[in-house]
């Protein structure tokens, strides 16, 4: 145990009171000679840690894996998946569960470190990971925590003196993952496939009391689940489309029951606006491609449903006729989410119907001219529409032209409007060249100033500050076209 008790960690572990065949305990697998690359100073304030005390010896042992904290139970959890649509067993192959933080607030988070080492679901991998992938998901996640977008936050990246081999020899790192927790839609696949209809409802009760306790007294409390995961995930999604992120990897092993974004692999901002577009480098059919990540959030909510039908109804037909009539709502809420979204970004305040006619238009010219997505509606915020392809377009005026009359027909004025446009249209997001711009200066020379000023420009991207500008430039035209990895 570790001596740092002043740190401030209060930990409990109740994933660990479930069944044991939900997780295997592990021994830690320590590393020689671990060192702070960052710390995430808003994070450790929010867990009740003591900022400067994590940056000392006994900080960084932790958060290297190399001692467990007082009320710690390092554990891997198991769960199965569908992979690009194949079904897997998988579980945490290179990530533990030291516990969950319990707040000053009384707010519970899971901690867990990614890139820990081996474990029994590692299957042939190392369990370790490389410094570049882990730094990224501490960009991207902040980035999307300050877009206001539900996701799992990083604590602290530390290198470990090792080396990781993929193509190549690589420096290897830890992060420390803040997730609400890691229940997954695989999760509920690996109960329903290998556990008892005994412990599936464990489970699900363990999922309700930790995330939807509101549901506890209701009719039927698993179809409330289901119809709970469901909504938070047709949100989510609704919020990635409405910012132009693509995950990349949504796999059910992916999806959080919480209806936080995890596990940021091979995830990108989109530039150039195109419905098909795909940065993966395993995602060769496009099946996780920008256009189809709200479909594939039904997909991937069907299979959560059948986890659960056990559980909803003892007659299966019965079962099945209600998990159907909750997945069915599901396109419904997620494009009321999403057209939602799209009034505020063009400052509408009021419903008309034929709002859904205007943003399509909109979307299908800046298909039709390559144009960029994020500055387009940031154009739009500030009535900067000149100079690009879009812009100069007749058609385009056409559509500014409706679209102004649209402004003109609600109550509120229009600099209400302008406002609600920069609330929701950002400035700033973690544009693909500015992130590996400043992997490049960390991994490669050990230079993280550029990365702290890229943090620094994504933590307020609604403020439109004028230091923000250089972070919304578009990258030099390429031959190449972008491609992210997943780094395992």
């Amino acid at each position: 145990m570790t001596k740092a008790n002043n740190i401030g960690w209060n930990f409990d572990n109740s994933y660990a009171r479930l069944p044991s065949s939900f997780y295997s305990q592990l021994q830690l697998n320590r590393v020689h000679a671990p060192k702070l690359a960052i710390l995430n100073e808003a994070v450790a304030k929010s867990l009740g840690l003591d900022y400067s005390a994590l940056q000392q010896e006994d900080g960084i042992e932790v958060l290297a894996g190399n001692e467990i904290p007082k009320g710690a139970l390092p554990l891997a959890q198991a769960y199965a998946g569908h992979q690009f649509g194949h079904f897997n067993m998988l579980g945490d192959g290179r990530a533990l569960l030291l516990g969950e933080q319990i707040t000053p607030l009384g707010e519970r988070y899971d901690i867990g470190l990614k890139g820990s080492g081996r474990t029994p679901y590692s299957r042939g991998g190392d369990g370790r990971a490389a410094l570049g992938p882990m730094l990224r998901e501490y960009i991207i996640s902040e980035a999307m925590f300050a877009l206001g977008i539900p996701t799992s936050r990083s604590l602290a990246v530390v290198t470990t003196g090792e080396t990781v081999l993929r193509e190549t020899e690589l420096p290897g790192a830890i992060l420390t993952r803040v997730a609400s927790s890691h229940l997954r839609v695989g999760t509920f696949q690996y109960a329903a496939q290998w556990g008892s209809d005994e412990e599936l409802q464990k489970l699900a009760d363990y999922a309700i009391q930790r995330h939807f306790p509101m549901i506890e007294q209701t009719q039927n409390r698993y179809l409330s689940l289901l119809q709970e995961v469901m909504k938070r995930q047709a949100a989510l999604i609704a919020k990635w489309q409405l910012v132009g992120f693509i995950h990349g990897v949504m796999n059910t092993d992916n999806m959080t029951i919480s209806g936080e974004t995890i596990d940021y692999g091979p995830c990108a901002f989109m530039d150039r606006y195109n419905p098909a577009t795909v940065f993966s480098s395993i995602d060769r059919q496009g099946r996780y491609a920008y256009g189809n990540q709200p479909p594939i959030g039904g997909w991937n909510i069907t299979r959560f449903a059948e986890t659960l039908l056990p559980l909803i109804h003892d007659d299966p037909e019965d079962a099945v006729a209600l998990a159907q009539q909750v997945i069915e709502q599901y396109p419904q809420l997620y494009y009321t989410n999403w057209l939602a979204g799209m009034r505020a970004k063009l400052g509408l305040f009021n419903e008309e119907q034929q709002d859904a006619t205007l943003v399509d238009e909109l979307l299908t010219l800046m298909e039709k001219h390559e144009a960029d997505y994020t500055n387009t509606f940031r154009s739009l915020t500030f009535q900067t529409c000149e100079g690009t392809a879009l812009f100069d377009s007749k058609e385009f005026k056409k559509w500014y032209e409706q679209w102004q009359a649209r402004r003109q027909r609600q109550e509120l004025s229009k600099a209400q409007s302008q406002q609600l446009m920069r609330d929701t249209n950002p400035a700033v997001i973690p544009r693909n060249h500015r992130v590996e711009e400043a992997l490049e200066a960390a991994v490669t020379r050990g230079d993280y100033r550029v990365m702290d000023k890229l943090l620094q420009a994504l933590s307020q991207p609604y403020a439109h500050l004028a230091e923000q500008e250089a972070y919304a430039t578009l990258p030099a035209p390429s031959n190449c076209p972008y491609q992210t990895f997943c780094g395992t």
